[in-house]
């Protein structure tokens, strides 16, 4: 009885196999949200390749003659584009020769992973940010404040660090949880304002963005805060105890990319697995609806923002306890705008959000080598960095020049959860 109905199941297993990678070979070049990400990135490194030609006076030289000697102009642009992209990727993951001169016995394996140490140490802060606008934007708020809250997470973390005393262990994450604290007020004020007055959030954010700036501008002339030692515009050192553990130096990575991978899964849980995800998600889709559903929207926008600005609060928090030792005015740097574009490339969704801030992290890093070895400037990267988002944000400009199919991800989805 057994041998008369193995057969049968196992037809229907092959069948559903060859239907998967059916499905699967026909969205693999179908404008779907990886094919169109690739392809993003694979258009900005190609106009990315012609500006760095045009940029070089020497190699526009051979093209005076093209027509005469068009290997010249072409053999040059190739050796230019090559070894910038070449440096590009040696100063993001790993160099080549760094790695074998440390197999050889001749280097250490410090330099073999600087570059990948450089990439993850850019990355830190860009996961919480990118975060923070993500899980905003789920719940259909636009939280372009990342950047103020990541400077109020800078400079609650980083004052607990240098003024209070705790021991080893215990005042690292009291830092920690000051600077998710930080950014959480700044992230409330702007979602109380939505709930109560139906202010926009992105006026009440650019305009909490800019007082976060100069408050922090002001904070570090103050007595007290200021280093004593110091005549221009900067913090006491940060206590070695609030510090972010990090591999031996000139490696710079430290613990905050540990904590990023953790808050992205924490993020996920809460988006797809806890009540206030579905929540969260029906109000950010049809609040009228959800409201009719007796969930509470203006609640829900509160405690969003709340989370939202704890997020990139401890972003800021991770940037000056791990990467900085010291408050000054520019110490979150631009963390909290790029965010925003990392939040963008990564879809809104956690892991593809963790993913984008590695990406961004590794052009960050590989651009500094690219910069001083080919000679490429670095805001090369950046217009690199808008053009990947550019692409990323008109699909249909993506779809239209590689003539992608139109997408079937329901079906191939639908697939998926029969299983193999």
């Amino acid at each position: 009885m057994t041998t008369e109905t193995a057969p049968p199941a196992k037809k229907e297993e092959e069948e559903k196999r060859e239907s998967f990678f059916s499905l699967f070979l026909q969205n693999l070049w179908s404008a779907n949200t990886v094919t169109v990400t690739i392809l993003s990135i694979f258009l900005a490194l190609v106009i990315g390749a012609v500006l760095i030609v045009v940029s070089d006076s020497q190699v526009l030289s051979y093209f005076s003659y093209f027509t005469s000697r068009p290997s010249d102009a072409l053999n040059a642009s190739w050796d230019l584009i090559s070894q910038a992209y070449g440096d590009l990727f040696k100063g993001a993951i790993f160099d080549p020769a760094a790695v074998q001169a440390w197999f050889d016995g001749t280097g250490t394996w410090q330099a073999a992973f600087g570059p990948i140490s450089e990439t993850l140490t850019y990355a830190a802060p860009l996961v919480f940010t990118g975060l923070s606008v993500a899980i905003a934007f789920r719940g259909g708020l636009f939280n372009i404040g990342g950047q103020g809250q990541a400077v109020i997470g800078c400079i609650t973390g980083g004052v607990v660090g240098f003024a209070v005393g705790l021991p080893v262990g215990l005042h690292l994450l009291v830092a920690l949880i000051a600077g998710f604290l930080g950014g959480a007020l700044w992230g409330f004020l702007p979602g109380l304002l939505k709930a109560r007055t139906g202010a926009h959030e992105v006026i009440t954010t650019i305009m909490l963005n800019y007082i976060a700036t100069l408050f922090l501008s002001w904070l570090i002339l103050q007595n007290g805060v200021r280093d004593p030692e110091r005549t221009d515009a900067i913090s006491k050192t940060i206590e070695s105890s609030a510090q972010l553990p990090a591999l031996p130096s000139p490696l710079r990575v430290h613990l905050g990319i540990v904590l990023a991978v953790v808050a992205t899964a924490v993020v996920a849980w809460l988006l797809n697995k806890s009540p206030f995800g579905f929540e969260l998600r029906a109000v950010g889709v049809n609040p009228p609806a959800a409201k009719t559903a007796g969930m509470s929207v203006a609640k829900t926008y509160t405690l969003l923002m709340v989370i939202a600005g704890g997020l990139a609060g401890l972003g800021g928090a991770v940037q000056v306890l791990g990467t900085a030792d010291k408050l000054t005015a520019q110490v979150a740097g631009n963390i909290g705008f790029d965010g925003l574009l990392v939040a963008l490339l990564g879809r809104n969704k956690p892991w593809g959000t963790l993913l984008a801030a590695i990406l961004y992290g590794a052009l960050r890093a590989g651009g500094n080598l690219m910069q001083v070895d080919a000679g490429v400037s670095l805001e090369l990267v950046t217009v690199l960095q808008a053009l990947i988002v550019i692409f990323i944000a008109a699909p249909a400009l993506v779809k239209a020049i590689f003539q992608l199919r139109a997408a079937r991800s329901a079906r191939l989805g639908a697939t998926m959860a029969k299983g193999w």
